[in-house]
């Protein structure tokens, strides 16, 4: 199995809307590309504001295996959310990493 994890740090401007419309897209990914046992979604919560960095909101997705990590990223689904990111990202963290 592999893991995926994304950070996603948006614009000043964005609105909580927004925010909130991109994170019900993320959550909506599990029942709509194969290969994903297990996802979560959620707004950082965290207290250690030296440590959040603007990182507003994370992405953890468990898929299968690295076949299906290869056809996450070029899927239909995820490059919608690609797309509706146009105009409110600042910056992306990305970490791929196998687990047993």
């Amino acid at each position: 199995m592999y893991e995926h994890m994304v950070f996603f740090k948006f614009i000043e401007t964005i609105t909580p809307e927004k925010e909130q419309e991109l994170l019900e897209k993320l959550l909506r990914f599990k029942e709509k590309i194969p290969g994903i046992v297990e996802l979560t979604a959620g707004f950082n919560v965290t207290e250690e504001e030296e440590r959040k960095q603007g990182y507003s909101l994370g992405l953890r997705v468990t898929f299968e295996n690295k076949e299906s990590l290869n056809q996450y990223g070029p899927h239909p689904v995820h490059q919608d959310f690609v797309k509706s990111l146009d105009g409110v990202i600042e910056n992306v963290v990305v970490v791929d990493y196998p687990i047993a």
